[in-house]
Order: C-alpha cells, then sequence, then structure tokens
C-alpha cells in the first residue's frame, strides 16, 4: 500500500487524553482511580443554557447554519467581549467553530505557509505545537522556567525572531502553569510584535477564570495596531461548563475573519445548531455562574498549593488563574518508584497511576518533561484523597 500523509502520520497523540483514556479503562475494570487529567470543570453546565438548548430543539432549530456560525452567537459573542473587556468587533468579524482548538487549527491554516515559524513561550498547551506542524509551520519554543513564573521576556521573544517568523502565540491565562501576564508585561512583548510585523494568538480562553482579584488585559486591547494582527481565540468551554458542547469562537480582522469562515465552510461546517442557540443564551444570560464557579476553584487551588508545599520532594508554582497546578517532579529523577525508575514527568505520571490509581498529565509534551500537571477542576474531596495517594506513593 501507498505510504499514507507524512505530516498527519508525524502528529502525536494527545497526552491529555491518552491519561484519561487509560485512567477510564482501570475504571471499567473497578479499579478506584482518582483523575485529575482532562482539563474541564467538574459543573454541570448552568439550567438556563440547557434549557436554552431543549427550546432550541422544540422550535425545530436543528438545520444547517452559516459555517461562521449563528448572526445571533456571533452578535453575542461581539457584545460580550465589549462588555467585558471594551472591545469592538463587528458580528461579521467573529468565526464560530468547533471549540477553541477547533478555531486555533483554523487559524494556523489561514496565516501559516509551508516553512513559517510560530513562537510559542513554554511550557504551552500541547496542541500549539501539533497544529503549527499540521498547517506546515515550524513551531519554536521559548522557554521560561519557575524561576520567572513562567513567563518569557520581550529580550527572549526578540531573540527568537527570524525573518521567517509569521506569529506569535500567547495563552493567557496559561495552561499548563496558570501564569497570568499582566498588562504591561503584554504590553511590552506586543510592541516586538508590532515592530517585527507578526500576527498574535491571543488565547484567551481562561479569561473568567482569574483569583485573588487579580485584573485580567486581553491582548487586543492594547491599541489599534495589536488588535489588527490578533486573533483572539476564547469560548463557552471553560467558564460556562460547556466542553462538550463543542463551541468556540475567535475575533479577527475581516480579511483573516473571512478566510477562516471559507476554510471551515469547505472542512467540518458549522458546530451544532443547538449548541450554537445553547450559547447565545450563556453569553446574553446571567454571568453569576461564573464567578461562583471561580470562587471554588480558587478554594480549591489555595488547598492544593498549601499541600504541595509541605510534601517533601515535589513543588509548584501557585497559579493565577486556570484551573492548574504543574507539580516539578525534578527531586524524584533517578529514583525507583513503583518498581519503574523515574527519568522524567512520563515515567512519574505512569507509575502513579499503576500504583497509586491517581491520573496526572506527563507535562513533556508541553515542553516541560519534569513536570506533571494536575487539574483542581476536582472536588476538595478528591483532591485531599489524590494528594493522600502521592505522599504514600513518594515514600516508595
Amino acid at each position: 500500500m501507498k505510504e499514507l500523509s507524512r505530516t498527519a502520520s508525524a502528529v502525536k497523540a494527545s497526552t491529555t487524553l491518552a491519561i484519561a483514556s487509560m485512567a477510564k479503562e482501570m475504571q471499567m475494570k473497578g479499579i478506584d482511580v482518582v483523575g485529575f487529567g482532562t482539563g474541564e470543570p467538574d459543573f454541570a453546565t448552568p439550567e438556563n443554557i440547557c434549557r436554552a438548548a431543549h427550546a432550541a430543539i422544540d422550535a425545530g432549530k436543528t438545520k444547517y447554519t452559516p459555517a461562521a456560525g449563528i448572526p445571533a452567537l456571533r452578535q453575542a459573542v461581539a457584545d460580550r467581549l465589549r462588555a467585558d473587556y471594551g472591545l469592538d468587533y463587528k458580528a461579521s468579524q467573529i468565526v464560530v467553530a468547533s471549540g477553541a482548538k477547533h478555531n486555533v487549527y483554523i487559524m494556523m491554516v489561514t496565516l501559516l505557509n509551508p516553512g513559517d515559524e510560530v513562537i510559542i513561550p513554554a511550557p504551552y498547551w500541547l496542541t500549539y505545537e501539533e497544529a503549527v506542524r499540521m498547517a506546515g509551520g515550524v513551531p519554536v519554543s521559548v522557554s521560561a522556567g519557575e524561576e520567572s513564573m513562567f513567563k518569557i521576556t520581550p529580550e527572549q521573544l526578540e531573540a527568537a525572531v527570524t525573518d521567517r517568523t509569521k506569529l506569535f502565540m500567547i495563552n493567557n491565562p496559561c495552561n499548563p502553569t496558570g501564569t497570568l501576564y499582566t498588562e504591561s508585561e503584554l504590553r511590552a512583548l506586543c510592541a516586538v510584535c508590532v515592530k517585527h510585523d507578526l500576527y498574535i494568538m491571543a488565547d484567551e480562553i481562561y479569561s473568567g477564570l482569574v483569583y485573588d482579584g487579580q485584573a485580567f488585559t486581553s491582548v487586543a486591547s492594547l491599541g489599534e495596531d495589536v488588535k489588527e494582527r490578533t486573533i483572539l481565540i476564547t469560548g463557552v468551554s471553560k467558564s460556562y461548563a460547556m466542553t462538550g458542547w463543542r463551541i468556540g469562537y475567535a475575533a479577527a480582522n475581516e480579511q483573516i475573519a473571512q478566510v477562516m469562515s471559507n476554510y471551515i465552510s469547505h472542512s467540518t461546517g458549522a458546530p451544532s445548531t443547538i449548541s450554537q442557540f445553547a450559547a447565545v443564551e450563556a453569553l446574553t444570560g446571567p454571568q453569576d455562574t461564573i464567578y461562583a464557579m471561580r470562587d471554588v476553584f480558587e478554594e480549591r487551588r489555595n488547598y492544593f498549593v498549601d499541600r504541595v508545599s509541605r510534601i517533601d520532594g515535589v513543588s509548584c508554582v501557585k497559579p493565577e488563574g486556570a484551573f492548574y497546578i504543574m507539580m516539578s517532579v525534578r527531586e524524584q529523577i533517578g529514583r525507583t518508584l513503583g518498581g519503574r525508575v523515574i527519568r522524567s514527568g512520563d515515567d512519574f505520571a505512569l507509575s502513579l497511576l499503576e500504583q497509586e490509581h491517581v491520573a496526572v498529565v506527563p507535562c513533556a509534551g508541553f515542553g516541560a518533561p519534569d513536570y506533571v500537571r494536575w487539574t483542581y477542576a476536582a472536588s476538595l474531596d478528591e483532591i485531599r484523597e489524590g494528594l493522600d495517594r502521592l505522599e504514600r506513593f513518594l515514600k516508595g
């Protein structure tokens, strides 16, 4: 048989989903697994949103919609961005897709030509590198460590720019670190992008989950020269507990939005019509559930960080947003735990799952091989149990 696509064959499976799959298989066998893998809120979708979906079905709103989304949803997105961040977008500049991840990919194929370079701060969400490669681009990672709260500097960004650089990607707050860039830090990074005529992808899917009363700044709010070159990507999955509804959206200049819409029209087409009407309610209805969920996440984060800080042999930086803890396992490298020699976060995560039935995500695919990621999108009881098992595991 003839060779498969080299581009498709080079795509690596998501380690996030791989760990979740292993954990589910163990659970099906009756094993008591405590899962901290998949990044999705453990809350039910708010009732008003579910009612809107039922109403859409009852009204027969089950047909195809325009490729970039129903007009009501595109307008609702524009209105929400204006209300929350003072951003001025027309409905025609909004592109709705099957989740924020889908919009990341569609944005890549819209912007990149073969060989174009994309600068990605590391640690990063593991899909970024794969999406760049799938679109024919070349990912260039720029690393930041715990000592800088996992934030890259303008000097690091400047040093990474070449004549082939097309795009700079930033996830704020960040998955997996929980890092939150301040307005002044973002301005400094964006100044480099404007200087070198780079596009900016601002993934702000976690913007509703920022803690300690800190302010969130949208990249697109930092001036018209920045906004014009920015593709802002977000969605309803995280803030509204709607991961399975698969509604993400991008905001961009008219030309980019139109090309993204054209691409969607020949690939997936629009997302589920019913999900779109539910998303309209999410964006236009009461917003109090976001704040209630955020408060619960903040309480869990505080407990998690306090516990980890008192466990010998591991450490973490206190996240400022999202709902992840990135835990360093550097001190465990070279040890034998659960009958396995620990050489990286991958070995640590696999051994922890096998020995103590705790599912965490190894961070090699996130550009941080000596770390594992936990999510605190889990109950306090589950967090307590998981950390109790971690302590037992580390005793060997």
